[in-house]
């Protein structure tokens, strides 16, 4: 997987760090760690990131809808993260999510997916990856 200039969206400081640094680990690029719905729309069109990875419920409202507005000026992968899948599914059935906690191996299958679903241009579910934690 090449280097990709990747957008994080999570109100959670510490979790945002530990993520961006698993991230530059892998060999990734993280242009911003944004908190809020407004700083994280903002961000993406200041950077043009290749790939976001978008907290699906943040502090001050929704990455959902974060991400909804984000793609009104242009398509960007992404995937979303949380503790609660469901939640996500109800309002995007098609959505790439990662299911908190997460391990490496699983972040780096749902970045996969999440390029691999914007190359093609479909909107398939994905496989759901938190099935890889119970084992």
């Amino acid at each position: 997987m090449k280097a990709l200039l990747i957008l994080l969206v999570e109100d959670d400081s510490m979790i945002g760090l530990m993520i961006a640094d698993l991230l530059k680990d892998m060999g990734h690029e993280v242009c911003a760690i944004e908190v809020t719905s407004d700083a994280a729309v903002t961000a993406a069109a200041r950077y043009k990131p290749d790939l976001m990875i978008v907290d699906a419920r943040l502090g001050d409202g929704s990455g959902v809808s974060a991400v909804d507005e984000i793609l009104r000026t242009g398509f960007v992968p992404h995937l979303f993260m949380t503790g609660n899948i469901a939640a996500v599914r109800a309002l995007k059935p098609d959505a790439v999510v990662l299911e908190k906690p997460f391990r490496e191996a699983d972040l780096v299958r749902a970045i996969q997916h999440a390029l691999d679903a914007a190359a093609r241009g479909t909107a398939v579910r994905p496989p759901d990856f938190s099935e890889s934690l119970a084992t």
